[in-house]
């Protein structure tokens, strides 16, 4: 069987057991602020375990991406390094919400894996969850019984709590489970070593396959369980384990999931791939590094397609460090000094782009982007290899470089800590390792700290079977009572409070869009109040400092109505926007992000190259025309997905949608969209560009502003233009007196430059005499002159270049004083840095201590800048020390 076969196995087997199939949610998550990537199947049903939303079909099947490489689930260590561990992978899964429970889900899994897949019963062995006193849980008896009447009892296995007790985290539900593993050696290596004693073992061919997770309890924030209402079933398969077993090899990799990659990888880099070569070995590392880059390939494309591009904070910084990952290994071990990686792509979507059609579509992007971020690192990676020659001029190879340095090449110039060690071992130098873990946990205790929210249980207030209604479409005011709450504590923000209501006007953060502020009243009058509101697994929560006196009595919530106004009137702005983008830069732009408040709107979108100032222009020319037209809001809120898509309804990129959806038309503008907006585009008054600027490779941005915003700004720009013409004192023509000025400046600018001049040939002359014979410890005769002088950086370094062409084996230090700021320079002849090993830029470094400043440069010409012109004098002294030592 093909992947694609055994994958539409799977669906159909599941389907026949009316199971509703589902598509893959987005890899890149949005409603869960416990984790940054989808990494169970199970993410995208959270709020029907919780309870939050009603299913509205009880049996459900899919394939889910998912991505590990970060927090409890971190697998990118071992990606490449064995044979089946991946960072992203599929995740094959079928799903009760309160309809069967063990009995089925043991049954058809037997049933799919031995008769659909036609595996050996005796390559299967079972665990089930054994108890744990601590906990107090009880043996799972109910599992084991439904086992023993299918499996022998050999082949079941006891499964301590680590292994056989599923958590979705620190809070939330949870329960037993059973895992399913395989036995993939040949007769001779099972008849010498039993399978059941290499379960859990991380044995690469001894390997879990299926994990079926009966959902029972509730994890309370102080460690406690309690019984779920109702009993659901959490099922998750590896798809690429499965594609191994039933194509019958030894792993993941030599599956068509993969081959056809590794195949492209060995074209592109002339370098053969050795499936059964030691990783551990140097003739391994090649093959190490071909599994990475198919591997880590795929994690990048599919988060890119998904909406989440590299970058320096948050999940974009995950997938940056995974893709340099993959970079580095080329670079190391292939021998791949230029960007290669994005060559891959063609072949990835040609292989996946039936099942997850968003790789296609995003193709152009997801190229662009993994190919500029390649350059980008591979230059950063020379830059790094410069700075690590530099650290070794002064290093002895006894002594252990300092893991403090190494840390800063890998924080500051992201030069990763690996390919440190393995330059410094193959020059015959070695760093300390436990300073760098040191300095590593403490940027990651310090990441933790300012972002660690620590949230308690749910706190029930008002019994209420009903879920929580949202009718801020159409009211801003509107009785209501809180049904539960919890207390949080945030490191920055401290101690406030999550309330969730019966129904609220409150909008929730969702579609780029910020959530509603406003106040919750008493009928005391008491007000506190709402400062965000945000949706959690599909329930709206409300921010404030403090409670109600009497949380169960009835309050008034009040949107803060000028905010809202303003807001929505911004968020259509990024409708029309979008409209007149496609409009005047081409089909091939598509919403890529936005951000709407109540100030300015932000919109990213896809676009190769800077936007002219002719087109910025027609693009504000048409939203203003749409503004002009007063053209009116119409909505359908509960129309099928498939309907509004055939109206011509835009689906915006990385968003989940149901099989509702709500269809915002403005005109010809057609979105589907959850935010509130205008009900006449006439509101925004007015449209005007603020900015435009790149985000990434093939992404811009555009700011914006809309109604009060944009008045307060026409009334600025004409408060400067009157400042203007008042500085002038002109009334009229101020374009030709300004252009006066610049003829004038430049005129004054042009003598300056020739007293400069002067001024400098004279001080050369002068300078001359005052060089100084130094006879180093090497006896070489050195030229030198250290001294203070009241010149601009850029005068002396032209001093210093025309003295050193003058003279042989010169070394210039000098000072000065500007702008109430300590300058100091450093020139060295290249006879000096080539034969005696100066480097002006190490010395320039030691020297800005001195100023209490930092400094660098070339190793021939250097400069520090510092706040303490005192310093000047002894920075000087110590300059000849060095040349001296």
């Amino acid at each position: 069987m093909t992947s694609k076969e055994i994958r539409a196995s799977f669906l159909s087997f599941f389907k026949e057991k009316s199971h509703e199939i589902v598509a893959s949610a987005p890899m890149v998550l949005k409603s869960d602020p416990s984790l940054l990537f989808t990494n169970a199947g199970m993410n995208q049903f959270k709020e029907y375990f919780l309870g939050n939303t009603v299913a509205q079909n009880k049996r459900i099947a899919d394939t889910q991406k998912c991505l590990r490489v970060s927090g409890k689930h971190n697998d990118l260590e071992e990606v490449g390094m064995d044979t089946y561990h991946h960072t992203m992978f599929e995740m094959l899964g079928n799903w009760s919400f309160g309809d069967y429970f063990k009995k089925e889900a043991i049954s058809w899994a037997w049933e799919f894996l031995t008769e659909v897949c036609g595996i050996e019963k005796d390559r299967l062995y079972v665990t089930v969850f054994e108890g744990d006193q601590k906990e107090n849980l009880a043996f799972d008896q109910e599992a084991f019984d439904y086992w023993s009447g299918i499996v022998a009892k050999e082949r079941i296995l006891n499964g301590n709590k680590k292994d056989n007790f599923w958590e979705m985290g620190a809070q939330g539900p949870c329960g037993p489970c059973s895992e399913i593993h395989v036995d993939i050696r040949d007769k001779e290596e099972r008849e010498k070593i039993p399978g059941a004693s290499l379960v859990n073992k991380d044995h690469p061919q001894v390997v879990e396959i299926w994990n079926l997770v009966f959902m029972q309890f509730n994890r309370l924030a102080n460690g406690s369980l309690e019984t779920l209402p109702e009993q659901h079933v959490d099922t998750g398969m590896g798809f690429e384990r499965l594609c191994m077993v039933l194509q019958g090899v030894q792993s993941n990799y030599d599956t068509d999931v993969f081959s056809p990659i590794i195949k492209e990888i060995e074209k592109i880099t002339n370098v053969n791939y050795q499936p059964t070569s030691d990783p551990n070995s140097l003739e391994g590392k090649p093959s190490v590094a071909i599994r990475v880059i198919s591997d880590h390939l795929r994690a990048v494309a599919f988060s890119i397609a998904d909406g989440q591009l590299p970058s320096n904070t948050g999940a974009g910084y995950v997938i940056r460090r995974i893709l340099r990952r993959a970079i580095r290994y080329g670079f190391t071990f292939l021998g791949q000094k230029q960007a290669f990686i994005y060559q891959l792509v063609d072949t990835l979507v040609q292989e996946m782009s039936g099942t997850f059609t968003e790789l296609g579509k995003e193709q152009n992007l997801i190229t662009n982007v993994i190919q500029k971020e390649e350059e980008a690192f591979l230059k950063t990676l020379e830059q790094g290899l410069s700075l690590l020659d530099q650290l070794l001029e002064k290093q002895t190879k006894e002594v252990a470089l300092s893991g403090k340095k190494v840390f800063e090449l890998y924080d500051t110039y992201g030069f990763p800590e690996d390919l440190t060690a393995l330059i410094l071992s193959e020059q015959g130098y070695h760093y300390n390792q436990e300073e760098f873990k040191k300095a590593l946990q403490e940027q990651k205790d310090r990441s933790r700290a300012a972002s660690q929210l620590d949230t308690g249980d749910w706190e029930h207030v008002n019994d209420n079977d009903d879920l929580e209604d949202f009718i801020g479409y159409d009211q801003l005011e509107s009785k209501i009572y809180i049904t539960k709450y919890r207390k949080t504590k945030h490191p920055k923000k401290g101690t406030q409070y999550q309330i969730v209501c019966n129904t609220t006007p409150f909008y929730p953060e969702g579609g780029g869009q910020v959530g509603d502020t406003g106040v919750f009243i008493s009928e005391d009058n008491e007000k506190i109040n709402i400062i965000d509101t945000k949706k959690e697994h599909s329930i709206i929560v409300h921010t404030t400092k403090e409670l109600p006196k009497n949380i169960k009595t009835s309050l008034k919530a009040v949107v803060n109505k000028n905010k809202r106004k303003l807001t929505q009137a911004n968020h259509t702005a990024t409708h029309l926007l979008h409209q007149a983008l496609y409009q005047v830069l081409g089909s091939h732009v598509a919403q890529k992000g936005s951000m709407v408040q109540d100030q300015y709107l932000r919109f990213d979108f896809s676009h190769f190259e800077k936007v002219s100032q002719q087109q910025l222009q027609e693009i504000e020319d048409f939203v203003n025309a749409k503004i002009q037209a007063q053209i009116p809001l119409q909505e359908e809120r509960s129309i099928a997905f498939d309907t509004a898509i055939e109206k011509g309804a835009t689906a915006l990129f990385g968003e989940k949608y149901g099989d509702k959806v709500r269809m915002i038309q403005f005109g010809n503008s057609i979105e589907l969209c959850g935010g509130t907006h205008a009900d006449n585009t006439g509101e925004l008054w007015g449209f005007k560009i603020t900015s435009e600027s790149a985000v990434a490779s093939g992404i811009r941005r555009i700011e914006a502003i809309t109604t009060e915003a944009l008045k307060k700004h026409y009334l600025k720009t004409e408060q400067t233009l009157n400042d203007v013409l008042d500085n002038l004192k002109v009334r009229k023509n101020p374009v030709k007196a300004i252009e006066n000025l610049h003829k004038e400046n430049n005129k004054l600018k042009e003598e300056l430059k020739a007293l400069l001049t002067a001024k400098i040939s004279n001080i050369r002359e002068e300078l001359q005499s005052e060089l100084e014979s130094l006879n180093t410890t090497n006896k070489q005769e050195v030229l030198f002159l250290a001294k203070e002088l009241e010149l601009d950086g850029q005068s002396i370094k032209d001093l210093c270049f025309e003295l050193g062409q003058s003279f042989k084996n010169t070394c210039l230090v000098f000072g000065s004083k500007h702008n109430n700021k300590a300058l100091l320079s450093c020139y060295l002849d290249k006879a000096l840095v080539e034969n005696k090993g100066l480097n002006a830029s190490v010395m320039i470094k030691e020297l800005g201590k001195h100023i209490g400043g930092n400094g660098g440069g070339q190793a021939f010409f250097a400069t520090a800048g510092g706040k303490n012109t005192d310093g000047i004098g002894k920075a000087l002294e110590k300059a000849k020390e060095l040349v001296l030592s």
